[in-house]
C-alpha cells in the first residue's frame, strides 16, 4: 500500500493535468447542448441535417457582418456566427465559415470588399448609431456568399422590408432582426442545396397566348430564373405536351383565350405531378391606357375559369381597391404641374406569414388586382398568400377608370371589406376537368405520344396569384428596373423596392422543394417580454438569488475545506 501511495503522491498531478487536458480537447470536437425553448431555435431541422450530411464538395461561407455595428446587428452576427457552427458541428469539414471586414482585401486583387461589393450589385443598409462623439453614420452589407470553387450563390442575412408609408423606409425594427434570425437555418441550407446539386431544375414559361416576353419580364428572367433554373418556353397551342422534366411551368399575364385543347395540356400536366405557378389579370385594364384618359376594364375571356373553379379557385371579375396603396403622378390643377397622389387600383398586398412561402416577407405592390374566392374542393388545401389591407373594396366590372377620381378624397367608408384574398395556394390531389367527359379527339392526342389519360393526380400544389403585373417589371427610357419599384418614383426619397421579387422566388422554392427545407423556412423566433409587474414584485429576490446565493456557496465551500483540513492535520 506504501508503494501505490507513494505513487499517488507523486504522479496525481500529472494525471490531473492530463484528463484536464483530454477533456478540454475534446470538449473542443465534440459539442452538444440541450434545446429547451419551445420553437427550438437551437436546433437544426431534420431535412438541413440530411444536407449537411451529404455535402459532397467543401462550401465555404464568408459572412460580411464584422465590424463595430450597433447592438441589434452584433446581435444578428452572433446568431450567423452560432447556426454556422451548427452547420459545422454536422457537415464536419465540409463546411467552413469566415466573418470578414468591409476593409478587408480580397484575395489576390489588392481592392477591399467595400469597393467591391457595390460593383456586384449588392444592396447596403445605412445605419444610424449613437455614440460618445454623437451620431454616427455606417454602411453594413448584411450578406454572406457560399461557394465550392465553381459557383457563388449571395444569401441576403438582413433585409429591410418594403413599408406601406415612405417615412419608416430607414427604421429598423427589432422584430425585423429578430425575423432574420429566424431565417438564417432556411436561408443558408438553402444556398447550399442549390450549389450543391448536380443537375439545375427546369421552369417553363407558357407562350401563345399573350403572355409578355418583351423587356419588362427580363428582371423575372435574368435575376431570378436564369440564375438558379433552366428555362424553356413552351407553347400549348403547337407543341404536343407540357415535358414532365417541367418542375413548374409559368403562366403570366396571358391576354387571349385557351383553347380547350391548350387547357387539356395544363390539366394532364398537373395531373401527372407538374406544378402550376400561374399569374393572372382576368380583366384587361392597363396603366399605358389610363395616361390616355378613361380605362373601361372588361373581361379578357381567358376561358380558365371552369380548370380553376376544379382545382379550388374562382378570380373575380372585378378590382380591388385599397388605402393602403402605391403613388402615380397626376395633373391635379390641369396646369401640367404632377403631383404624385396615392393611387387605389394599385392596392400595396399584405402576407398573413402562414407559409413558407409568405414568412416574414414584406409588402408585395400589385397593380389593377382582382380578388380570388377559394370553393370548396374535396381534398384540396387553400392558404391564403396574399391579401389586401384591411380596408379595401372591390368594384365589379364593367368599370370605368379615371384618373379625375383622384380629384376628390376617396370615400372612406367603403373600404371596409378586410385582407380580400389575391393569391392562393392549393395542395393535395387534383381531379381533372376532363374525368368522365375526354373527347375521342381528346384521347386520340394524348395517346398519340404513348400517353393515357390521368384522371387525379398524386400529391401536388400550385400557387395561383390573380395579378399579372406583381412578376414584371417597369422600363424607364429602355432600361429595366427592379421588379416591384414605381418608375414614377425609382430614384427619389419615396423609391423602395416591394417584395415582388421575394414572394415570386419563395413560390419557386416553395413549388421545387428539392431538399423539403420548408420545416427549416417555417421556423418562427418568439420575443418573450418580461412582465414588468413581476419583475418589481421579485427584483429583490432574484438579486439576492444572483448575488448572494453565490458568495454564500463560496463562503460555505471555504468553511467546509477549512474545517476537514483542520480536522485531518490535527489527527
Amino acid at each position: 500500500m506504501s508503494i501505490f501511495r507513494s505513487i499517488y503522491k507523486k504522479a496525481w498531478l500529472p494525471v490531473a493535468l492530463l484528463i484536464l487536458v483530454s477533456l478540454n480537447w475534446a470538449a473542443s470536437v465534440w459539442h452538444s447542448r440541450l434545446d429547451f425553448t419551445d420553437e427550438k431555435r437551437f436546433t437544426l431541422s431534420h431535412p438541413t441535417r440530411k444536407l449537411l450530411r451529404n455535402i459532397k464538395e467543401p462550401v465555404t461561407i464568408d459572412v460580411f457582418l464584422k465590424g463595430n455595428y450597433p447592438s441589434g446587428f452584433k446581435k444578428l452576427a452572433s446568431s450567423t456566427a452560432d447556426i454556422l457552427q451548427e452547420f459545422k458541428e454536422v457537415a464536419g469539414a465540409r463546411v467552413r465559415f469566415n466573418f470578414k471586414s468591409l476593409e478587408d482585401v480580397v484575395p489576390g486583387t489588392g481592392v477591399t470588399y467595400n469597393d467591391t461589393l457595390p460593383a456586384l450589385g449588392f444592396n447596403y443598409i445605412n445605419l444610424t448609431s449613437q455614440v460618445e462623439q454623437g451620431q454616427q453614420q455606417q454602411v453594413v452589407y448584411p450578406i454572406a456568399l457560399v461557394y465550392d470553387g465553381n459557383d457563388t450563390i449571395p444569401v441576403t442575412i438582413f433585409e429591410k422590408k418594403a413599408v406601406a408609408d415612405p417615412s419608416f423606409k430607414n427604421r429598423i425594427t427589432s422584430g425585423e432582426l429578430n425575423s432574420a434570425e429566424a431565417t438564417l437555418e432556411y436561408k443558408f441550407a438553402d444556398a447550399i442545396s442549390k450549389i450543391s446539386r448536380e443537375t439545375r431544375p427546369i421552369v417553363g414559361y407558357a407562350i401563345g397566348n399573350g403572355e409578355p416576353v418583351q423587356i419588362n419580364t427580363y428582371d423575372l428572367v435574368e435575376n431570378i430564373l436564369r440564375p438558379e433554373y433552366d428555362v424553356f418556353t413552351f407553347d400549348p397551342n403547337s407543341q404536343p405536351r407540357i415535358p414532365e422534366d417541367f418542375k413548374v411551368l409559368m403562366v403570366v399575364k396571358p391576354a387571349q383565350g385557351f383553347s380547350e385543347e391548350a387547357k387539356l395540356k395544363l390539366d394532364q400536366y398537373v395531373m401527372g405531378g407538374g406544378k402550376l405557378l400561374m399569374f393572372v389579370d382576368r380583366l384587361n385594364a392597363e396603366l399605358d391606357s389610363l395616361q390616355k384618359g378613361e380605362v373601361v376594364a372588361y373581361d379578357r375571356e381567358l376561358n380558365l375559369n371552369d380548370l380553376l373553379f376544379k382545382y379550388g379557385v374562382r378570380i373575380n371579375p372585378d378590382l380591388v381597391m385599397d388605402l393602403q396603396c402605391d403613388f402615380l403622378p397626376f395633373d391635379v390643377n390641369g396646369n401640367g404641374q404632377f403631383e404624385l397622389l396615392p393611387w387605389n387600383y394599385f392596392p400595396v398586398l399584405e402576407s398573413p406569414s402562414n407559409n413558407p412561402i409568405n414568412k416574414n416577407l414584406g409588402f408585395v405592390a400589385g397593380r389593377f388586382v382582382n380578388s380570388i374566392d377559394t370553393i370548396e374542393t374535396e381534398g384540396i388545401k387553400k392558404t391564403i398568400l396574399l391579401t389586401s389591407s384591411p380596408n379595401a373594396r372591390t368594384i365589379a366590372t364593367p368599370a370605368i377608370i379615371s384618373g379625375k377620381e383622384n380629384s376628390v378624397e376617396p370615400e372612406n367608408a367603403k373600404y371596409n371589406k378586410p385582407h380580400i384574398p389575391v393569391a392562393v395556394l392549393l395542395e393535395g390531389k387534383f381531379s381533372s376537368l376532363y374525368a368522365n367527359r375526354v373527347t375521342q379527339a381528346m384521347n386520340d392526342s394524348i395517346t398519340k405520344y404513348g400517353a393515357t389519360f390521368i384522371p387525379q393526380s398524386g400529391d401536388n400544389k400550385m400557387v395561383i396569384v390573380s395579378d399579372g403585373d406583381i412578376v414584371l417589371n417597369s422600363v424607364i427610357k429602355g432600361e429595366p428596373i427592379p421588379m416591384g419599384m414605381n418608375p414614377y418614383t425609382y430614384g427619389t426619397q419615396r423609391a423602395f423596392p416591394f417584395a415582388n421579387k421575394d414572394f415570386i422566388q419563395n413560390c419557386l422554392d416553395y413549388l421545387i422543394n428539392e431538399n423539403d427545407l420548408s420545416e427549416a423556412k417555417s421556423k418562427d423566433y418568439v420575443v418573450r417580454l418580461l412582465d414588468s409587474k413581476k419583475v418589481e414584485e421579485e427584483k429583490k429576490k432574484w438579486q439576492l438569488i444572483n448575488i448572494g446565493l453565490p458568495v454564500l456557496l463560496v463562503l460555505l465551500f471555504a468553511f467546509i475545506f477549512q474545517w476537514l483540513r483542520k480536522r485531518r492535520y490535527t489527527k
